[in-house]
């Protein structure tokens, strides 16, 4: 084989593999929070996701315990640095050196981490200007410890793109543009995907007469919007392929999106906030992510998702704060989503 022919090979696998590294099936992923009433132990949440077949996830923030508790789980972890410490690592290497070497170097023995998240939601914001220098410092420490199928990225909102009509018309705002671009080449150079949190629920909520609801529950048959030629059945695909379309205006086409946010609340906000409509939402959520399905867009490009929240929340503000849980606190399912093992 001549070598340019060699190169080219090798160039189509690399794309071809291009941030699925380590990846090889798929899994649901969760939203772990440690907050509530008489919340059972982290052993004991370990053992209830892998009763329930689930094979990721998030943690918002490290917790020792609950770290302990994942090692030897073969549970993927996805974990956040919180805003507090944002700024500290972002202004020093040896800061985040500590960081990583506490909650991440302890654990890589017994703990498959899969991605390393700088903040939720805070670009834009005033904590924006951290978040890159934050990356990149994770992203030195890791590579000083050479571990190869670690990520580290960032967690943005839909209300980074401003407001958007159909997919293509997605954009980045002029506010978040400013910290958005860099973080965006960051990903592309380092094969890491950015991770995004939709909730269908909010738009739906926010003007039902406009909203159909099978679009935002993800059970229509049908297309029921079309941009172009794509035709879109769920508004969890539409609002995903409106950030590829936004990053493409940006000049970024290799950069996956992953869903670590969604969800529907099962009570507090009327008429469609029922164990019922959270079931069926959440039902076509792992549905599609265990059949790694994909979107209208990125045809090829399948999606990875964290469903929001694992327990229901007595500690928030009354109302739909209180409802995202798929469990309650004594491990009995609000709804049935999963099928226990």
């Amino acid at each position: 084989m001549s070598s340019s022919l060699t190169v080219l090979v090798l160039s189509t696998v690399a794309l071809l593999l291009h941030y699925h590294v380590g990846i090889t099936e798929a899994d649901i992923g969760v939203n772990y929070v440690r907050e509530g009433t008489y919340l059972p132990p982290p052993a004991m949440v370990v053992q209830l996701l892998k009763n329930n077949g689930i094979g990721k996830v998030r943690l918002l923030e490290p917790d020792l315990d609950v770290l302990d508790a994942l090692a030897d789980s073969g549970i993927d972890v996805t974990l956040g640095i919180p805003i507090q410490d944002i700024e500290t690592i972002a202004t020093s290497y040896r800061e985040a050196m500590k960081w990583f070497n506490t909650y991440v170097l302890a654990h890589t023995n017994d703990i498959n981490f899969q991605y390393i998240t700088v903040g939720d939601m805070v670009v834009p914001g005033n904590w924006a200007k951290y978040v890159l220098p934050a990356m990149q410092n994770i992203q030195a420490v890791k590579e000083l410890y050479q571990l190869s199928g670690l990520r580290v990225t960032t967690v943005v909102g839909t209300g980074i793109l401003g407001s958007f009509d159909l997919p293509s018309s997605g954009a980045f705002s002029g506010e978040a543009r400013t910290h958005i671009i860099g973080i965006l080449q960051f990903l592309a150079n380092t094969s890491s995907p950015l991770l995004v949190n939709v909730y269908p629920y909010f738009v739906y909520a926010s003007d039902p007469t406009k909203v159909r609801l099978e679009y935002a529950l993800g059970t229509s048959t049908i297309p029921l919007v079309q941009d172009g030629q794509l035709g879109y059945k769920t508004m969890l695909d539409a609002m995903v392929d409106a950030f590829y379309w936004a990053m493409e205006k940006e000049n970024v086409s290799y950069v996956d999106v992953v869903v670590s946010e969604s969800g529907w609340p099962s009570g507090g906000g009327g008429l469609v906030t029922t164990p019922q409509f959270a079931q069926a939402y959440n039902q076509h959520f792992v549905n599609k992510f265990m059949a790694m399905q994909s979107t209208p867009k990125r045809p090829d490009h399948y999606l990875e998702g964290f469903i929001f929240e694992m327990f229901n929340d007595d500690q928030k503000s009354p109302g739909i704060d209180q409802h995202w849980g798929l469990f309650n606190p004594d491990g009995t399912p609000v709804y049935p989503v999963f099928t226990e093992g």
